[in-house]
Order: C-alpha cells, then sequence, then structure tokens
C-alpha cells in the first residue's frame, strides 16, 4: 500500500474542474491528475449528497434487448426515484426509500438489484469505506470486502467496479467515455453486469448536488 502527500488542493474543485479559457466554441480537454493528492480529492467527492441524470437505456437478457429513456434522482444513502419511458410512454416507475423498494411493474431480484445497489454504487463510486489502496500501472486500486474499484491515475474517474454479494453473485460496472458539464468530469458510458443481465447507459446529463 502507497502512502500519498498532501500537496496543496485548492486549485482542483470538488469536481476536478478543468477551467478552459474564455473562447467560445472550445472543447473540454480532459485533464491529468497524475501526482496529485488521490486521497484529498476523493475525500472531496464525499460531499455530494444527490446526483440527478438523465440517460438512455438499453436493458439486455440473452439474445433480447429493450430500449428507453431514464430520469433518475439518487442520494448518497440510496434512496431513489427513477422513470424510464419507452416510445415517449412511461414504461417503468421505480422508487426507493430507506430501503422499501417498489416498482411498476413489478421487476425480478436481478433487475431490480441492478437498478438500485448497482445504479447508486456505479454512480457514487467514490463512497468506500475501509477499503486497502494499491494501484498497477495506470490505475488506482480500492478493495474492501465488498467491493473493487479501479481509478485512472489520469483522470482520477473510474475505470471498473466489481461489487460481490452474501450469496456469491458479483455485479460488474465498466466505464467509458469522459463527458464535460457544469464544470464537472464524469463517465458518460456505463455498462452494468449481472447474472444474464446487462444495462447499458448512455449519459445525456448529470448534476451533482452537495451537502448544504
Amino acid at each position: 500500500m502507497k502512502n500519498f502527500s498532501r500537496p496543496c488542493w485548492a486549485s482542483i474543485a470538488l469536481t476536478f474542474v478543468l477551467l478552459l479559457g474564455s473562447c467560445a466554441g472550445n472543447k473540454p480537454v480532459m485533464p491529468s491528475y497524475e501526482g496529485q493528492d488521490f486521497r484529498s480529492a476523493l475525500s472531496s467527492m464525499k460531499r455530494v449528497s444527490d446526483i440527478e441524470t438523465r440517460f438512455s437505456i438499453v436493458f439486455e437478457k440473452n439474445d433480447s434487448e429493450i430500449r428507453g429513456d431514464g430520469a433518475l434522482d439518487i442520494s448518497n444513502g440510496g434512496d431513489m426515484s427513477l422513470r424510464i419511458y419507452s416510445l415517449g410512454f412511461l414504461a417503468m416507475e421505480m422508487t426507493s426509500v430507506d430501503g422499501v423498494v417498489k416498482s411498476s411493474p413489478r421487476l425480478d431480484r436481478n433487475k431490480t438489484l441492478i437498478l438500485t445497489q448497482g445504479l447508486r454504487d456505479c454512480l457514487f463510486w467514490w463512497d468506500m469505506k475501509d477499503f486497502t489502496l494499491d494501484e498497477d500501472t495506470e490505475n488506482f486500486v480500492l478493495r474492501n470486502s465488498e467491493r473493487e474499484l479501479w481509478i485512472s491515475k489520469k483522470s482520477f474517474l473510474p475505470v471498473k467496479q466489481k461489487l460481490y454479494f452474501d450469496d456469491g453473485r458479483m455485479l460488474m460496472v465498466y466505464y467509458d467515455e469522459p463527458a464535460f458539464e457544469n464544470g464537472s468530469w464524469y463517465q458518460s458510458k456505463i455498462r452494468i453486469e449481472l447474472a444474464r443481465y446487462s444495462v447499458k447507459l448512455n449519459i445525456k446529463n448529470m448534476a451533482f448536488k452537495q451537502q448544504s
């Protein structure tokens, strides 16, 4: 396990803001944080209390798939409100409050797990406790008894994640295509896999709310 120094972090904002200059129309350039204080960056993200996001979604099971668009409001504690639309009509609605999940129509447990804990942990990827910190050539690797998380050394964004459950099941999350919006960088493509299911998200926009 590697020890990290704590240089001044004032120049790096909560969500790793890149100041791009004033020329209109410039495309954002992915910054490199290699060599910066990773633990401080991870700690600063924990001030995020809620995430609101809109996305297109593809549900895949075996050789079939269902496409739609989604709207999600989720808290770091797991409370959430999710709506999925297909062809402009509401196709599914799910809420989770204090661990009580309700959905219409009713979903099987694998799809429910993907859309509750899977979404929560893949979006609040930095909220990981009692972990060991290792590294390979390109990534920091965080591990505890429930999760493994790979984070890019250059971008400080997640690359992939594994979630382990008491019944032996494992959920995989893959991230790709960094996007910049409202001063924040995030991964715009996410794939979640569990058993025969996979869910692909293409994030259209994402907003981070900080604790008051």
